[in-house]
């Protein structure tokens, strides 16, 4: 899909479930003919049952409903709860699902961590929020800081028509072909364009492992380069590429205001570990470092200068930079940069803390060898990752659990890890 600024679009800013759960939850239950949903998590807690509810009221409704989700990232739901969803004529699609043996779920590297929904063709919602209770502040410490977007809009047009490609190819490889097409809902025409809602351009943005490999990463070092004034990334999973970390330098070293925020509370204890052996490198050439410590932070947005922003789903690690697939929005809007700058300003201000090279104490040791080796690593993994298999995905119709699945907040962190 080729890659375009498209104007005249309208964005809302939608922080952790309180605010997008509510929304997308009603879009899609008063859908009238079509609801497209892809998330890598789904879990059959209160939100997940929340969904359901929706998914079934579009459905009843007389919307065509596919829901996709991924097989390593979604893998406990019951017989009941799928079962419900597909008497409703609720199409559900499990992305690369295969044979767990010993309980084991082999597709780690082969992962579809997007989350996207896209209703009527004519509102759409992308960022990091999956479909899960741990993104609600009443799940309690463990409750995930993270960012989406709604977008009305022409740019809802390009991502209804790449999530459709994305069906049909991964229908292509469905061993129940015919039965699928025989089920399939006629969906009532639609025109080519999205008539403009806003002032704002914005570009769809995916990575895969065929032909955009590297377009997330690309539009960020793009950005970065162009920056003059400040750069603030939120990111969960910090640990880029060579590249990615030398751009960051010359742009503090020029003179540009350059901060992350990364998890000083991570849900996984070698995040911070490996981010941490990157922070003497990035505070030398004048990076600022802030770690956010209310909870774990799951975000993955950016803001560059006054106009240019990004939200999506794509972390800043080797999984989502080499391996998964993914989508971010990318958004040139001064009002809508303002609205995201102001928050990220309010988290850096009241939510974490500074790191800096005294605080971080001298580099020697085996500390020292630590960092050496992950600075050098960033520079070799993405030539490594061109020589592993590029799977080709497959959707099938997704299967229940064998095991009973365990419901609210009592999920373990295998499946819940860097969604």
């Amino acid at each position: 899909m080729e890659r375009r600024w498209i104007s005249g679009n309208d964005f809302t800013l939608l922080e952790n479930g309180e605010e997008f759960f509510p929304r997308v939850f009603d879009c899609i239950a008063k859908a009238r003919r079509e609801v497209v949903v892809e998330t890598f998590i789904l879990f059959e807690d209160k939100v997940g049952l929340q969904l359901k509810a929706a998914l079934i009221a579009a459905a009843k409704g007389g919307a065509q409903v596919d829901i996709t989700i991924d097989d390593w990232g979604s893998p406990d739901l019951s017989e009941d709860f799928l079962g419900a969803l597909r008497a409703a004529g609720v199409r559900v699609h499990s992305f690369n699902p295969g044979p767990r043996p010993f309980g084991l779920r082999p597709h780690l590297l082969r992962r579809m961590h997007r989350k996207i929904a896209v209703i009527d063709r004519e509102v759409a919602f992308v960022g990091g929020i999956n479909y899960s209770a741990d993104h609600l502040g009443d799940y309690g410490p463990e409750a995930k800081q993270d960012y989406a977007v709604e977008i009305h809009g022409p740019l809802v047009a390009e991502i209804h028509r790449f999530c459709h490609a994305a069906l049909a190819e991964g229908q292509r490889y469905q061993r129940e072909k015919r039965q699928w097409w025989r089920s399939r809902k006629h969906i009532r025409a639609a025109p080519d364009s999205v008539p403009p809602q806003g002032s704002a351009d914005a570009m769809f943005v995916t990575r895969d492992n065929r032909q955009h490999t590297n377009d997330i990463e690309r539009h960020y070092l793009i950005a970065i380069r162009s920056a003059r004034k400040r750069i603030v990334i939120a990111n969960a999973y910090f640990f880029p590429g060579y590249r990615f970390i030398k751009e960051l330098k010359r742009a503090a070293r020029r003179g540009v205001d350059v901060r992350l925020i990364l998890q000083g509370q991570p849900d996984m204890a070698f995040v911070k570990t490996a981010a941490g052996m990157l922070y003497h490198h990035l505070l030398h050439a004048g990076v600022r470092i802030y770690e956010y410590c209310e909870r774990p932070l799951h975000g993955k947005v950016a803001v560059m200068d006054d106009d240019w922003c990004t939200v999506g789903s794509s972390n800043l690690d080797p999984m989502s930079l080499s391996f998964n697939l993914e989508a971010n929005v990318i958004i040139r809007d001064r009002a809508f940069t303002q609205t995201l700058a102001s928050n990220l300003d309010k988290l850096m201000c009241s939510a974490c803390n500074e790191i800096t090279e005294q605080s971080l104490g001298e580099l020697k040791g085996w500390p020292l060898v630590q960092s050496f080796l992950a600075y050098h690593f960033t520079r070799r993994y993405p030539r490594w990752a061109q020589w592993l298999p590029r799977h080709v995905p497959r959707l099938l119709p997704a299967a229940p659990s064998a095991s009973k699945p365990v419901l609210s907040t009592a999920f373990g962190d295998t499946a819940r890890e860097k969604g």
